[in-house]
């Protein structure tokens, strides 16, 4: 999302004006994304689709970059564009118009960060705060595409949620590959960015990317500490376990055991027990058994995750588990096992929506319905849908009681 608002912002500065359909355009871009089986499928699916009607086609994102024979194969006259080289986008479109195809997928060593952006969402600052990651998964193509940690200057960060704020965003979302390993290459760290951001004046509330359990140990103090202190912060926090077998983490190579994630999950709850916590799991991932899922099961009910990101294991091409020939997990196993955690999971996500019935406070409008209905955040990343908030626009701020409540959505009326 947020390559696809620079991408246009760029654009928009060069010249060219954004098409309202799809037959008014004179050039495609898609800006795609590989981490997941179903994310792929669904790229591949429009790529084909855009290169059948026959216009000028550019493929960027990361899918060209992991997988360049695969979007060739689909497009063999669209160009490609890589993740870190969307400075290039502007040569590229119009070569590509005329005619002639271009390939940049290297990084070009840009920071992306104060580039011209035309934003999806006017209430949403997306800020991408590094490029790549310090980890090997075995089994992600995102690190592929990414490469290694490149982070962004606090002080250029800071800059760019200066701006944002000033044009009008209420919510500022801070991204990554892993905001756990930010600014290891600089000697600073996450806490320092927050902490920095957090002084930018105005009314915004920040909402911290996802960040692996492997470096919650060494900040966890401090990390809570600036939560609890600053107003400025959702309540939120992503910290994907993947497994609840060391076993198998060991063989995802995620560099953490189920007890750090369990530890850090117990220590901001005692701290902060409103705070809503997500999480990643994948079952099926190679030779996991009945007792490594067991495991994971036993996790997620201890740990009672607000939200939990299932997926079904999917060998990611050029990944290190693709290559496994043994141990693969039968598509029948893995769904059942999906199922029964998906359960378990809306379970546990209804319980922790419960707490919240009769709450009031200051909800966040960053959404508004097909059917004009206003949705919001509360101060804890909770959606909350306002049925009688039809005269609220996106960026408002409105108080409101719940009075409702289901495994996704908190509803509740407008108060004065």
């Amino acid at each position: 999302m947020a390559d696809s608002e620079m991408i246009t912002g760029v654009l928009r500065g060069a010249g060219y004006d954004m098409a309202t359909t799809q037959d008014e355009g004179s050039l495609s871009i898609i800006v795609t994304c590989s981490v997941k089986d179903a994310s792929e499928h669904r790229m591949v699916s429009r790529i084909k689709s855009l290169a059948e009607s026959g216009k000028p086609l550019i493929v960027a994102g990361c899918l060209p970059k992991a997988d360049r024979a695969r979007v060739e194969a689909l497009s063999p006259s669209a160009s490609l564009v890589g993740p870190a080289a969307i400075d290039r986008i502007s040569n590229v479109a119009a070569s590509t118009v005329s005619g002639t195809r271009q390939v940049f997928l290297e990084d070009t060593g840009i920071d992306k960060v104060n580039l011209p952006r035309i934003r999806l969402n006017s209430a949403v600052s997306i800020v991408e705060i590094a490029s790549g990651c310090l980890s090997e998964c075995t089994f992600c193509q995102t690190k592929l595409a990414k490469g290694m940690l490149r982070s962004y200057r606090i002080g250029d960060i800071v800059r760019q949620v200066e701006s944002d704020v000033e044009a009008g965003c209420s919510e500022i979302w801070l991204t990554s590959t892993d905001n756990g390993c930010y600014g290891r290459d600089l000697g600073s760290d996450l806490v320092d960015l927050l902490s920095a951001c957090c002084t930018v004046p105005g009314d915004f509330k920040i909402r911290l990317g996802m960040l692996n359990p492997m470096y919650m140990p060494r900040m966890i103090d401090r990390l809570i500490r600036v939560f609890d202190e600053n107003e400025k912060i959702f309540k939120f926090i992503h910290i994907p376990v993947e497994s609840g077998s060391d076993r198998i983490l060991r063989l995802m190579k995620r560099g953490h055991t189920s007890k750090a994630f369990l530890d850090s999950v117990r220590a901001f709850r005692e701290k902060l027990p409103d705070m809503t916590i997500a999480t990643d799991v994948i079952v099926g991932f190679p030779t996991e058994s009945e007792l490594d899922f067991e495991m994971t099961v036993e996790l997620v009910t201890e740990s009672q995750p607000d939200v939990v990101n299932l997926s079904r294991y999917g060998a990611r091409p050029g990944t290190e588990s693709a290559k496994w020939k043994k141990g693969r997990i039968s598509s029948s196993v893995a769904k059942q096992r999906s199922e029964r955690l998906h359960a378990l999971a809306k379970e546990i996500a209804r319980n922790r929506n419960s707490r919240w019935n009769n709450w009031e406070g200051d909800v966040i409008v960053d959404e508004i319905g097909k059917s004009g209905v206003a949705q919001g955040r509360n101060h804890a990343y909770k959606s909350v849908i306002l049925p009688g908030g039809g005269g609220l626009a996106i960026g408002d701020r409105t108080r409101a009681k719940v009075y409702d409540f289901s495994n996704f959505s908190l509803r509740a009326k407008i108060i004065p």
